[in-house]
């Protein structure tokens, strides 16, 4: 077993383009699969362990709207000083575990790990985000809705880094906004999640809404039906009643110890009515 920790990201890169190797961030999903009777066999990859490269921390605001890089834990997304688009993102950021999962856990480890109950995909496919994957020599930015294409599957190809993600600048005063469903209220994986951003035009109505739901699908979905019949539409409390269950057609729940396929898709509906209600508000 290899392990390689780089303090400089062409470095990293270049060791990447070599040979194989398992990119490891935080290591809070990394190091839980490998340990107890049902995990993957001892660990013996060759390991690039990126958490030394600093370009990978923090936010930034920029003049097309802000960068998070892939190493920003989800402690400092919390913490950060962000405008009310990103409150779907924080809130969600609160239910990654208890605080010591939020102190090492990272944004980047999230996405790549592509589960499909991760936390911080809804929120991030609301704000219409889009990856930053560089290799050496090269660098591409890809929808989020892109990138990841299952579960635990995702775009990234074996010489490329993910090093942040990008959110454009919306057009309008937009809020965002997140509710969780779970067998309990903290530390625990989701039944239903859901996540949306509504967009308030200069006339009181909704410029722009992107809804997506999260632990219904082997990848978080957005619901372009929906997001269609809430445009235009005064911003007031009956916008919720929009939200019709063939909306939300895009879904495929499956049946697991912790909800039947029927109890999902109702569920997620429940959801998305009480989170628009929530922006409309």
């Amino acid at each position: 077993m290899a392990y390689l920790r780089p303090t400089d990201l062409d470095d990293a890169l270049r060791a990447l383009a070599a040979r194989p190797l398992v990119v490891l961030a935080g290591g809070t999903d990394h190091y839980p699969a490998r340990v107890g009777p049902w995990s993957k066999p001892p660990a013996d990859e060759d390991i690039i362990d990126i958490s030394a490269l600093s370009p990978l921390r923090g936010i930034d605001e920029t003049g097309q709207g802000w960068r998070i890089g892939a190493l920003t834990t989800w402690t400092e997304v919390i913490e950060a000083r962000l405008p009310k688009l990103f409150d779907g993102l924080k809130l969600a950021a609160r239910e990654v575990g208890g605080a010591q999962i939020q102190n090492r856990g990272t944004v980047g480890g999230n996405l790549c790990n592509a589960s499909p109950a991760a936390d911080g995909i809804p929120p991030l496919l609301s704000l219409d985000a889009e990856v930053e994957l560089r290799a050496a020599g090269r660098s591409r930015r890809v929808p989020l809705a892109d990138y990841v294409l299952g579960n635990r599957r995702t775009a990234r190809r074996a010489d490329e880094l993910l090093t942040a993600v990008h959110i454009a600048r919306p057009r309008h005063e937009a809020r965002g906004d997140f509710l969780k469903l779970g067998a309990r209220r903290y530390l625990v994986i989701s039944i239903v999640m859901v996540a949306g951003v509504i967009e308030r035009g200069p006339d009181g109505r909704v410029a722009s809404a992107r809804i997506a739901v999260g632990a219904c699908s082997a990848a978080a979905r957005r619901l372009p039906l929906l997001e269609q019949a809430l445009a235009g539409q005064s911003i007031e409390a009956r916008l919720a009643d929009r939200a019709a269950p063939a909306h939300f057609a895009p879904l495929a729940p499956i049946d697991d110890v912790r909800g039947d396929a029927a109890y999902r898709r109702e569920a997620a509906v429940t959801l998305t009515r009480r989170l628009i209600g929530r922006l409309a508000s």
